[in-house]
């Protein structure tokens, strides 16, 4: 594949270092990647088309490289990097994507195999990225599914093509892809600008293909245009939008023969998220101020997490709702879902409850300790305790302490216990256990 750049071209950085092309990788609309070697090793090259190398864009990729952002969920400008003769232009370096990390048009096309749980943990993990950005100021405006990556396996997270983030109130540049743009800038309303606001319209509508595998506002109303070009488009996703399972407008129902995919995956959503969905793409649709923020995302999206079941018949995960003892039926095979014991964790200062189902191998991490973490990290590093099968005695369970600190566990009629790392204590319903100064949890079963 050839590209702008010859093999073996020598750059160099803002901060005078050297960087040889070693290959492309590939290409997009603002321009191509190609692989680098570098004093520190080999990195990622974007190197803008000649109609994108603009001074505005150029201004743009210098205060995200000053801003100095490191997250390890996004691949962030690093350094500035031009060329001259015919290499003349500029770029940005950035880390290289782990081969890992899957894009969500592969997961569309059912190309990936990968689960409920880490599905949602993805959800949770973009949502939190995106607010890691919105919390420093800076609007992404360009949030869609080609802009992200995930690891199928566990739902880790990768954002590239961050050199479109700004502070917020900055209208230059671009407004985003069409379909998840916001109604009131696929409008060109007066006054409106991408921005952090608009942002939370992007961001639903790719947690709604993430988790629902479909568009929130293609229904039968898609079906019934001719000819998708720009002014269908401006009236699906902006002058008449409507959400496929609008609870007052059923316009834009979805097909039952064309849209099987997405009226399964609702019907197997959790009420949590679908009152969430409803109030993004009805009252959000209209009034900027009603869109779901992060933290309400944040919220739902863990307690899922932590209640996902798996069916005793057909082995399939299940989302099911936090604190219901409804059991549901399985998505998969309709048979009725067993729910396992709940175990409540409770935070002291200030009072936070969390639902965790116990399914096998469940676990709590650090972050269930905390009222409001800044972060949900799902890593051996941050493991606090496990559910374990008794060496012995099968089907018989314990809660395994895998923290650096004993606990106190008191059983329901009053006798007390140590548990010190690495020691498990029998489950039983009514079981409380002191983990550590700050959280308490107890067992119920359902």
């Amino acid at each position: 594949m050839s590209g702008m750049l010859d093999s073996g071209a020598r750059l160099t950085t803002d901060t005078g270092d050297e960087v040889a092309v070693a290959g492309m990788l590939g290409a997009g609309g603002q321009g191509e990647v190609y692989r680098v070697k570098t004093p520190t090793g080999d990195k990622a090259l974007k190197w803008y088309y000649p109609a994108c190398a603009t001074p505005e864009q150029r201004h743009i990729v210098e205060g995200l490289v000053g801003r100095d952002f490191d997250d390890d969920r996004f691949l962030w400008p690093t350094s500035v990097v031009a060329g001259g003769g015919r290499s003349a232009g500029f770029g940005y370096l950035m880390d290289i994507r782990p081969d890992r990390f899957k894009g969500l048009p592969a997961l569309f096309r059912r190309q990936l195999r990968t689960s409920p749980l880490a599905l949602v943990t993805a959800g949770l993990n973009m949502v939190e990225a995106y607010q890691s950005l919105h919390s420093r100021g800076i609007a992404y405006r360009d949030i869609s599914w080609g802009n992200i990556f995930f690891d199928p396996d566990n739902g880790d997270v990768l954002v590239c093509d961050n050199d479109n983030a700004v502070s917020e109130g900055d209208s230059t540049g671009i407004s985003g892809t069409m379909e998840f743009m916001a109604p009131e800038l696929v409008r060109g309303d007066a006054g409106a600008v991408p921005g952090t606001q608009s942002d939370l319209h992007s961001l639903s509508v790719l947690l709604f293909m993430l988790l629902m595998n479909h568009h929130p506002l293609k229904g039968r109303a898609e079906l019934e245009i001719r000819c998708l070009d720009e002014a269908a488009e401006k009236r699906l996703y902006g002058k008449r939008p409507v959400f496929v399972f609008d609870p007052v407008n059923d316009d834009n129902r979805p097909d039952p023969v064309e849209h099987g995919t997405v009226l399964a995956t609702w019907a197997a959503a959790p009420p949590i998220l679908q009152k969430l969905f409803t109030q993004n793409f009805t009252e959000g649709l209209h009034d900027g101020a009603r869109r779901v923020r992060e933290t309400q995302w944040r919220h739902a999206l863990s307690e899922v997490r932590d209640t996902i079941v798996v069916c005793a018949e057909c082995g399939r995960q299940n989302m099911t709702e936090p604190q219901s003892a409804t059991p549901g039926v399985c998505w998969s095979c309709s048979r009725t879902l067993i729910l396992p014991p709940r175990l409540v964790v409770t935070t002291l200062r200030p009072r936070v409850e969390r639902n965790l189902r116990l399914r096998r191998a469940a676990k709590v991490y650090g972050h269930h300790l905390l009222a409001e973490p800044a972060r949900h990290r799902y890593d051996d590093a941050t493991l606090v305790a496990e559910l374990v099968e008794h060496p012995q005695k099968p089907g018989k369970y314990g809660l395994a302490n895998r923290s650096g600190e004993s606990w106190t566990a008191r059983r329901s009629d009053g006798t007390a216990q140590q548990v010190a790392p690495g020691q498990r204590v029998p489950l039983r319903a009514g079981l409380e256990i002191e983990l550590g100064a700050a959280a308490r949890a107890v067992v119920r079963a359902d």
